[in-house]
């Protein structure tokens, strides 16, 4: 199974590059897919499917440039605001296996809408609090 981001960051294909770093590159997505102007993807150069297998090395490198994008478009752009938003592993509605940030300008009043406007129907057992406490203790 190829991966379009790895394939984008190996030279195949074309996107519009942000920014290229040692371990994390930003581009633009396509323009249909633009939730406002200027919105940048954020990946980690080598392949992670998602947040559940990336390293924290990946991880840091990552929120980093998404900072980094973040401090530009302000400066650049006067965004003032951002949504950083991912999608990640199955169920999540990720659109391509392959960790990402989408880095999101935003300006008073611009009208979009990234909250969701629903919530989830499903039920959790009692004692899932427990459960996860002791997951992150494991």
């Amino acid at each position: 199974m190829t991966c379009v981001f790895c394939e984008l960051l190996a030279g195949e294909g074309r996107t519009t590059w942000v920014a290229r770093r040692d371990a994390a590159s930003a581009f633009l997505p396509l323009p249909e897919s633009r939730l406002s102007p200027a919105h940048t993807l954020v990946v980690p150069n080598e392949h992670v499917a998602g947040i559940h297998d990336a390293s924290a090395e990946s991880l840091q490198a990552v929120i980093l440039l998404a900072q980094e994008v973040a401090r530009a478009m302000e400066a650049s752009l006067g965004a003032r605001g951002v949504n950083i938003l991912s999608a990640s592993g199955p169920g999540s509605d990720q659109s391509v296996p392959h960790l990402h940030l989408h880095v999101v300008p935003r300006w008073e009043g611009d009208g979009l809408d990234t909250w969701p406007s629903t919530a989830s129907h499903r039920l959790l057992e009692d004692g899932w609090l427990d459960g996860l406490r002791a997951s992150l203790t494991a």
